[in-house]
């Protein structure tokens, strides 16, 4: 955080003393760095914490939530550095080139090293948010440098706010991902990469089960995906029942690897009360 201060400091002055609303557009997004960052660092931390009498799944979407919360933050911040990138349309200013290709060349630096250093977590939403976002300074760095000599080169001012608005594109078409994602998981959607029908039939081959219904898949955040449904068994000991119970768990957390799974069990024969009921094994 210490360096995205640093570099948000860097680039106003670079910015102001060089009459670049690119690079004050990039300063101002490297500015909402710091909240970013500091709330993806508490949010991975408050997400190791056990469950407890009051979170009983346990903290696993507080990073999810700090991922929307930076995602709309960057929505709102996009749309505003469109904006005044139009208003420098309308009235162009000349830039000082050699300001806005020293003070790029540093901030690619900085943003490079911290995105280098993320590639690893990209797997984690709350990580891939904080990834997101510096790759993009990475790439506006790169495009402001760019921009510049092409400026020093032809004279063409109007560059500078064209490179505002690619940058405030660049933040908006990300966010939009990573908004509709931790809304997703916010909102208790099935993990993408799980599919209703293929668990319950999995679960169907399971000597023992003759009919599945009421099932439910979300994700608790990050890798941690949980499981609901309500299996249908003939008459049996108690014995037997664990013993299914134990390989309906198995076949959801090796095939599925969900780690959460409740399941309740009903005498089958009993006329059917939900919405999704299958009620013969997938025939192979």
């Amino acid at each position: 955080m210490a360096a995205t201060l640093g570099l948000v400091v860097a680039e106003i002055f670079g910015g102001i003393l060089g009459r670049s609303v690119a690079l004050l557009n990039d300063a101002v997004h490297n500015l909402s760095d710091v909240p970013a960052l500091g709330i993806s660092y508490l949010a991975m931390r408050w997400a190791q914490r056990p469950a407890d009498s009051e979170k009983t799944y346990g903290y696993h979407r507080a990073g999810t939530l700090a991922a929307y919360t930076n995602a709309f933050v960057l929505v709102l911040l996009s749309l505003w550095l469109g904006y005044e990138a139009f208003e420098r349309f309308r009235s162009p200013v000349q830039v000082v080139e050699s300001w806005m290709i020293w003070t790029s060349v540093g901030a690619l630096a900085v943003n490079g090293g911290i995105t280098l250093a993320l590639v690893r977590g990209r797997g984690d939403l709350n990580l891939r948010s904080i990834l997101v976002h510096n790759f993009g300074d990475a790439l506006s760095n790169i495009a402001i440098i760019t921009g510049a000599l092409i400026i020093h080169a032809t004279g063409a001012h109007w560059i500078d706010p064209l490179l505002g608005l690619a940058i405030g594109l660049l933040v908006l078409w990300s966010s939009i991902g990573i908004l509709r994602e931790s809304s997703h998981i916010l909102l208790e959607g099935r993990p993408l990469d799980l599919q209703v029908e293929e668990v319950a039939r999995a679960i169907l081959k399971i000597e023992g089960v003759q009919e599945v219904h009421d099932v439910h898949l979300w994700s608790l955040g990050g890798a941690h995906n949980a499981l609901s449904l309500h299996a249908r068994i003939p008459d049996m000991h108690l014995d037997e029942c664990e013993r299914l119970l134990s390989s309906i768990k198995q076949v959801a957390a090796k095939e599925f690897g969900v780690d959460h799974t409740t399941v309740q069990l009903e005498r089958a024969g009993l006329p059917a009360q939900s919405g999704y009921v299958m009620p013969e094994p997938a025939k192979n």
